[in-house]
């Protein structure tokens, strides 16, 4: 779970989410990006549920940047507990997200492999998103560096896939020998 090593204060205010996203509101690193479209509080649990949810559909393929943190506390008292005698203790961490926010990244996938890893994503999260493209464009050598992973989990899958079906022809000529020993053995 994403939350600060260390920090000043333990306990803050709510404070107000007024206006859009003036920083990190382009995609920088990847040639995807999923863009907030509305003000929320995204918890830790959310961000880490989203960056699974793309990872799996890759597969090990591609690159994946996760471009927001959460560094604000968000406290609670426990329940049943009178008003007063000071604030809560912190409970979990949240990033402040603003519309226009580009949250995730990824590079070195298909445009359609990047959508799809994207709607997963954003089915984990609070608010509606959009894909977005990269305005610069990457190099050859740099999409072939993120996509160098993504090759060799193919061929990985393939050998894998092709000693299991020599083991399942290993089983079954093995129970086989087996059954026809055990016949010979009856007569």
């Amino acid at each position: 779970m994403l939350m600060p090593k260390r920090v000043k204060y333990r306990r803050q205010h709510r404070g107000r989410m007024k206006g859009k996203a003036l920083r990190g509101n382009k995609v920088t690193y990847g040639q995807y990006g999923l863009q907030a479209l509305e003000p929320h509080w995204i918890t830790s649990n959310q961000i880490e549920a989203a960056r699974i949810a793309i990872n799996r559909y890759l597969r090990r393929g591609g690159k994946v940047w996760v471009k927001i943190f959460p560094d604000k506390p968000v406290t609670s008292k426990p329940a049943e507990t009178r008003m007063g005698s000071g604030k809560g203790s912190p409970e979990y961490w949240v990033a402040v997200v603003k519309p226009g926010r580009v949250m995730f990244e990824l590079a070195g996938v298909s445009e359609s492999v990047a959508r799809e890893a994207f709607r997963l994503a954003s089915h984990k999260l609070p608010i509606k998103t959009r894909f977005i493209y990269s305005e610069h464009q990457l190099s050859a050598e740099e999409i072939a560096k993120f996509s160098e992973v993504q090759a060799d989990v193919v061929e990985q899958l393939e050998e894998e896939a092709e000693m299991a079906a020599e083991a399942s022809e290993d089983a079954t000529e093995s129970t086989t020998a087996e059954a026809s020993h055990d016949e010979e053995k009856e007569a």
